[in-house]
């Protein structure tokens, strides 16, 4: 018990990505920008879904909690690290360790989970069009997003408060973000049991989300093949190839990270992964679906049109 408290009250020191690489400065600009750009991204998509009335349908309800969760993500990991490269402290207590371990995996649970509803929306809409507003309803909507943050919240809190409560030596270095590899490797336990039982609940927890997504576009594929239109055709796949690529990316990330084994990760890797879909991800993610999507980019146009241009006028 003396190993933890001297843990509680010293925490532990983050060495982030910008404070292990070879030209700090610039990389700082960089993710600087990045983070500015998710937010802008994010921010501008969420509000062109919530002012335009046209856009409350279940496609861009579920768009929207995604653009909600990358942008709640990369706020709980990338202010933490420009801040602490500025003002040169590294250091996390165990309290904020925790939190930020448990808010990350919430917003990286629900997002996995969410992408699964949102290939199921567009298996519906295009291979059942007709059913669409009975099988994604409001109510199954709402059941949908509050499914994802409540299952990824639970479970996490499970997760978090477990690995949190094994005794640590001392204040030692843990890479770019809490999460339970590094921390395992300064508990003063046995971990092993922990650390095959997060390996397999780390692939069994991204197996049904993987099948569902596979499963729904597998079938859309069938369905858009044997459509007579081919503006049908192009419109459903331009649709269903930004879904993808969104998909890919975040799955990329995720395999890398939980799924694979410790053995085949180095440190460098590590972070350049982190920085993937801590940062790079959440700021593509809205650029991908909006560049792809003429009624979002019209939607943005209008709220921008509406909102900015009056207030600029009167400067």
């Amino acid at each position: 018990m003396e190993l933890q408290n001297s843990t509680l009250g010293s925490g532990f020191i983050l060495v982030g990505i910008l404070n292990d690489s070879g030209s700090p400065e610039l990389l700082c600009a960089t993710v600087t920008v990045l983070y500015m750009l998710a937010l802008t991204s994010n921010g501008l998509l969420l509000l062109a879904i919530t002012m335009e009335a046209g856009h409350h349908v279940p496609m861009y309800f579920l768009l929207g909690q995604l653009s909600l969760m990358d942008l709640l993500f990369t706020s709980v990991v990338t202010p933490k690290a420009l801040a602490d490269f500025l003002c040169r402290e590294n250091t996390i207590s165990f309290g904020g360790c925790a939190l930020q371990m448990f808010l990350a995996l919430t917003m990286g649970g629900a997002e996995d989970l969410l992408l699964a509803f949102m290939a199921y929306d567009r298996y519906v809409a295009i291979s059942h069009p007709l059913k669409y507003m009975n099988l994604m309803s409001p109510r199954v909507c709402w059941l949908m997003v509050a499914t994802s943050w409540i299952l990824a919240s639970l479970s996490t809190l499970v997760y978090t408060v477990y690995t949190m409560h094994y005794p640590f030596c001392k204040a030692e270095e843990i890479r770019h973000l809490c999460k339970f590899p590094p921390l395992s490797k300064l508990a003063c336990a046995d971990t092993a049991r922990y650390e095959l039982m997060v390996y397999v609940m780390g692939v069994t927890s991204l197996i049904p989300s993987r099948a569902a997504i596979l499963a729904s576009y597998t079938q859309i594929l069938l369905t858009v093949l044997h459509k007579p239109s081919n503006e049908g055709r192009k419109k459903a796949l331009v649709t269903c190839s930004s879904r993808l690529t969104v998909v890919g990316m975040f799955y990329g990330a995720a395999t890398f990270t939980y799924v694979l084994p410790s053995s085949f990760q180095s440190p460098k890797q590590d972070n350049i992964i982190s920085v993937f879909y801590t940062i790079v991800t959440p700021a593509l993610d809205p650029l991908i679906y909006s560049l792809k999507n003429k009624e979002v980019m019209g939607a943005l146009r209008r709220v921008l049109g509406k909102y900015m241009l009056p207030a600029h006028s009167m400067l």
